[in-house]
């Protein structure tokens, strides 16, 4: 056979017809066990595959959700696709992945949507870490539910967004700090143009400013070097070492205990260090680091259970993930000095 075996092969092979070959592959339950297996072993014979795409034309169904990764400072990406593939299986959906690095155009963006939505995807996630990419979404009509993972505060009323607390995360991380008593608190952020980094940031300030505390504020780039350079940038400062460092992400954070370790600065006899994300291995640094915790897989998860109930007739909704601070070695309390 010179070409890939079809439904009606299967049916000559079982002595069926076709639509009780159909039946089987669709699991209808009208089918008498004894022909379900004659059926079942002409498949497995044959190497059947049923046409995924000529079965969509005709039931308008693909059961495909597409999920559009877009940014590059998306450290924790496996977990989140891990838990969208995850809640799509188990809600009988396949997933078709596209990505797209920087903030691009409209016109790059709704290109590679329309990649998706020619292959008859049912929904869309969108994995989104800058503005730019949700408001070009806010002006297009795809004519699918549309979930945007990881957002900001751009609101629309047809899209959903799913997203841990990151403002939330920061004043957990700051609120220690200040409970153990500490009012020197720098921040050393991610990339600004992320929008984690400006919630975190505004965490940051808001608790600074309820506690009548001070700090200074770096900007770095969510990556160790920049961890590491403005932590020397804080040795050198003539003002003087700030008793405790919320770094913008767990990657930061260890730039920063190897430029403390480098210049004789102990965590956290002499400065206390929080990081962001609860990162792999967190916990085996030295010192083990005090941290927020991301569930990323719950994240994925949400995101396909909201657009499930969107395929299902249900409105765009907005969805926030509480974020929790596991408390490890590198805090405590501030010099008495200090």
């Amino acid at each position: 056979m010179d070409r890939p075996p079809g439904m009606m092969d299967v049916a000559r092979e079982a002595g069926v017809s076709h639509i009780t070959v159909s039946r089987v592959v669709n699991g209808h339950p009208s089918v008498r066990p004894e022909t379900r297996a004659r059926v079942e072993a002409a498949i497995q014979k044959l190497g059947y595959r049923r046409n995924s795409v000529a079965r969509a034309l005709k039931s308008r169904r693909s059961s495909t959700i597409g999920v559009v990764i877009v940014g590059s400072e998306l450290f924790e990406l496996p977990r989140i696709l891990l838990g969208v593939e995850t809640a799509a299986k188990q809600a009988g959906y396949w997933v078709s992945l596209a990505s797209r690095q920087g903030e691009g155009t409209t016109g790059d963006l709704l290109e590679t949507l329309q990649r998706l939505t020619d292959q008859s995807v049912e929904a869309i996630a969108v994995v989104a870490d800058r503005p730019g990419t949700v408001e070009a979404l806010s002006g297009l009509s795809l004519g699918v539910p549309v979930a945007v993972v990881m957002s900001g505060t751009v609101p629309s009323p047809d899209l959903s967004f799913v997203e841990v607390d990151q403002e939330l995360g920061a004043r957990l991380a700051v609120r220690h700090l200040l409970d153990l008593g500490h009012r020197n608190i720098a921040h050393l952020t991610g990339a600004l143009r992320t929008f984690d980094a400006r919630a975190r940031v505004e965490g940051w300030q808001a608790e600074l400013t309820a506690a009548a505390a001070e700090g200074a504020r770096l900007e770095g780039d969510f990556n160790a070097e920049s961890g590491f350079r403005l932590a020397h940038e804080l040795c050198d400062a003539d003002s003087g070492l700030p008793t405790a460092v919320f770094a913008g992400n767990d990657q930061m954070a260890m730039g920063v205990l190897a430029a403390f370790a480098e210049r004789g600065v102990k965590v956290p006899h002499d400065v206390s260090v929080v990081g962001f994300d609860d990162m792999k291995g967190a916990g085996y640094l030295v010192p083990a680091l005090t941290t927020v915790r991301q569930d990323f897989a719950h994240l994925g998860r949400s995101a396909i259970e909201l657009l499930v109930r969107m395929v299902g007739g249900d409105p765009a909704q907005r969805q926030k993930i509480t974020p929790r601070l596991v408390v490890r070695h590198s805090t405590a309390v501030p010099r008495a000095d200090s």
